[in-house]
């Protein structure tokens, strides 16, 4: 991960727009989250990742890990794809289970661009540094009327029972969630339909071709779902954005049945994609990372900074009145490091807003985030993250230059933010 700058010692140029404490390894693509642990005390992050390229290609699993969730240490690549074998084309998005003591990376293994995928295991040493993943499917691709897509399993316990579920669809059909039975880790057993989209709740708010991504966790009596959107549009496709759900899972034959009550948007902003969900039960919380891309950028801006896309600041999910809200991570306050001069927000790096009226970020003279009276503001490189009073969020991304700084308006605090040298 990129080291902070000191508050004299603000990188230049494209470095600049690096952020300074998120997920972000120094070169290459980042997408979504994966494998989020916490194991032996330490948070690992896994993600999908291209080393050398900045284009989405031979998807690998990059991985860091952390103490104390805001300094974070590069580990080694845990997943590349075999050429010719069942993972060619890349090891995409995945969980992973401790197992009988083993930590075990469960994954998308693509190898025909068809939109068809296996899962597959690999399995790790003690420290998660070295995994070894089987060369056959642990469950297959699927053959089921009106699924030509699977992707992204996670794996969850309900009932006294460890299940799988995979988002599934067709570019020109409609989305549902798979569900597999997996008490052995190496023997799924399906069981049917978890939840599509006849869901009065998730046809409303989540319409969309393909479901990917899913994620399900429990928090206090209800059980959270989150989902993002993949949907067939003229131009070919469009990930359009991501949705929660809560409700209740239903034993239905051998299997369960998702019954949503009430759901929404998870993020308010135009870079947020692919999350995944971390139940920290040492801590008594779920946490969330995203993926943020890039936005308005061209090749060859792209290929001058040298890398494309990084990850969230890590949040905590609750669910109130029936809401998902969603909070900085309470570790994140290590950060802040003093007061920031308003004359100093322009060539300030990474930096904090506590909002006590109504405001906006802006570059250049356009805005690029706006928020209202108790929002939490933080700015990281490139990555702008806001956090309402009322626990909505708001994730996209700003590209200061030599010429063009930050600039805040509104009334509020302004804070440096430094991580701390170890964690």
């Amino acid at each position: 991960m990129t080291a902070s700058p000191t508050t004299t010692d603000v990188p230049a140029g494209t470095a600049r727009l690096r952020p300074a404490w998120h997920v972000r390894p120094e070169q290459g693509w980042l997408n979504d989250p994966n494998g989020l642990a916490r194991v032996d005390g330490r948070y690992h992050v896994f993600f999908q990742h291209h080393p050398t390229s900045t284009q989405h290609r031979e998807i690998h699993w990059g991985h860091a890990s952390s103490a104390d969730l805001i300094t974070w240490a590069d580990e080694p690549i845990a997943l590349t794809p075999r050429p010719g074998g069942i993972d060619a084309i890349g090891c995409w998005t995945g969980c992973l289970v401790v197992d009988d003591g083993v930590p075990t990376l469960v994954y998308s293994a693509v190898s025909v661009g068809d939109g068809s995928a296996d899962v597959v295991l690999a399995r790790g040493d003690a420290e998660l540094r070295h995994f070894v993943a089987d060369e056959h499917a642990t469950a297959p691709m699927p053959r089921l009327e009106g699924v030509t897509d699977v992707r992204d399993p996670f794996v969850f316990t309900a009932a006294g029972r460890r299940w799988g579920v995979q988002g599934a669809g067709s570019p020109g059909g409609r989305p549902q969630l798979l569900l597999w039975q997996c008490d052995d880790l190496t023997e799924w057993q399906p069981r049917g339909v978890l939840v599509d989209d006849t869901d009065p709740v998730l046809g409303d708010v989540a319409a969309a071709n393909i479901w990917e991504c899913p994620n399900l966790v429990p928090v206090g009596d209800r059980w959270l779902l989150v989902l993002s959107l993949w949907r067939r549009v003229e131009q070919g496709r469009e990930l359009h954005g991501v949705r929660w759900a809560v409700g209740d899972l239903r034993p239905e034959g051998d299997g369960l049945r998702f019954v949503a009550e009430r759901g929404g948007v998870v993020d308010d902003g135009p870079t947020f994609y692919a999350p995944q969900l971390l139940l920290d039960a040492d801590a008594d919380r779920v946490l969330m990372w995203g993926w943020a891309w890039e936005r308005d950028r061209t090749a060859e801006q792209v290929a001058e900074q040298g890398w494309q896309g990084v990850l969230t600041s890590p949040r905590e999910l609750g669910v109130e009145d029936g809401v998902l809200v969603q909070r900085p991570a309470a570790e994140l306050e290590r950060l802040w490091a003093g007061t920031l001069e308003p004359a100093e927000v322009a060539g300030a790096h990474t930096f904090a807003v506590e909002a006590d009226g109504p405001g906006a970020l802006r570059l250049g003279g356009e805005e690029v985030a706006v928020w209202d009276a108790g929002a939490r503001v933080l700015v990281d490189g490139s990555l702008v993250e806001v956090f309402s009073a009322d626990g909505r969020t708001t994730t996209t991304r700003g590209y200061p230059t030599a010429e063009g700084g930050w600039e805040v308006v509104g009334e509020g605090r302004l804070h440096r933010l430094r991580p701390p040298t170890a964690g």
